[in-house]
């Protein structure tokens, strides 16, 4: 097996990130040390080996196939492999899982308690002190991770994607963000006229609070330390930012606010080609997972106010 060329492959030409490279070449490596074949029975040996030793769930499962199927493609261009093993094994059923979002109330409580952090008063009370006060620092921080909600539930960037942002990025004539997203494609986001004034208030924060170079390779963001942000970070401050909210239950991640966005703009009405082209996706299937979240509020809706819902344990609530 050519594992080395391949990896150098998807990231150099496909242009993948560490952690794709990094888990492209993990499932490939436990491949080749198993030992199997890249034929229909090596493939379906691997498959089984992964669902009864390892007991692993039909989701990973179904990721090793996949990059598998990818390298066996890769093989294919160059004329080393006739046809693709993996096309002809059967994957393991996935149970389909609902993207988890928040209530639209607990967003909104959530930005109208942390206001303050976010408006100009605070900026001059922080500019007011010098910037090794602690005060100013804090307020500093809670700007920042404040920002980091907004501007991920906002516009629905990935956590990868937030980080990599440049002053370049931002377009204040357009009042757009470029954003660059998988497999290195670029697309154009809209900014709401009150995130673009607090992405303009933390600027200004940025600049007294760290001396921030303003170059167009410079970070968006920095953290408090002056560095460009990183996943750790991010999570943290999306988890501290929301532990403490009313409203939020389950997992606090970036990738909730994600789907929290697409979920309410799917609501009110917006196309899915359109929730399409601001998430990122390469495909509308991609997109489509967010209507089931739809459908199910729906049915609540129904079972709690139609007037033929099954409340009293009749049916179709229906006396007999």
């Amino acid at each position: 097996m050519q594992i080395k060329e391949y990896i150098n492959y998807i990231v150099g030409v496909r242009r993948y990130s560490p952690r794709t490279r990094e888990l492209y070449e993990e499932i490939l490596t436990e491949f080749q040390n198993n030992g199997e074949q890249l034929t229909p029975t090596g493939i379906r040996n691997y498959e089984i080996y992964l669902l009864d030793e390892k007991k692993e769930n039909a989701r990973t499962v179904g990721l090793h196939l996949s990059v598998l199927s990818g390298y066996c493609k890769y093989l294919i261009k160059k004329g080393e492999l006739s046809s693709n093993p993996v096309r002809l094994v059967k994957r393991p059923k996935e149970q389909k899982r609902l993207p988890e979002f928040y209530r639209e109330d607990a967003m909104k409580n959530y930005f109208e308690a942390s206001s303050y952090y976010a408006d100009s008063e605070a900026l001059d009370f922080l500019m007011s002190l010098p910037p090794s006060d602690k005060t100013a620092k804090d307020l500093y921080e809670r700007r920042l991770r404040r920002l980091i909600i907004s501007m991920l539930f906002s516009t629905g960037i990935r956590r990868s994607e937030l980080i990599s942002l440049n002053m370049s990025s931002l377009d204040r004539g357009r009042q757009s963000l470029s954003v660059r997203g998988k497999g290195d494609k670029m697309r154009e986001i809209p900014i709401v006229g009150t995130l673009y004034a607090e992405i303009l208030l933390y600027l200004k924060a940025a600049g007294y609070m760290l001396k921030a170079g303003s170059g167009s390779d410079a970070p968006l963001l920095r953290t408090p330390k002056g560095l460009r942000l990183y996943p750790v970070y991010v999570d943290r401050a999306v988890k501290e930012e929301l532990a403490d909210a009313e409203g939020f239950t389950g997992r606090k991640s970036p990738h909730v606010l994600r789907h929290t966005i697409a979920s309410e703009l799917l609501d009110k009405g917006t196309d899915l080609n359109s929730i399409k082209e601001l998430l990122g996706h390469s495909s509308l299937a991609a997109t489509q997972v967010y209507t089931h979240n739809t459908i199910e509020r729906l049915k609540k809706v129904y079972d709690n106010a139609h007037p033929r819902a099954n409340k009293n344990g009749g049916k179709n609530g229906d006396q007999d």
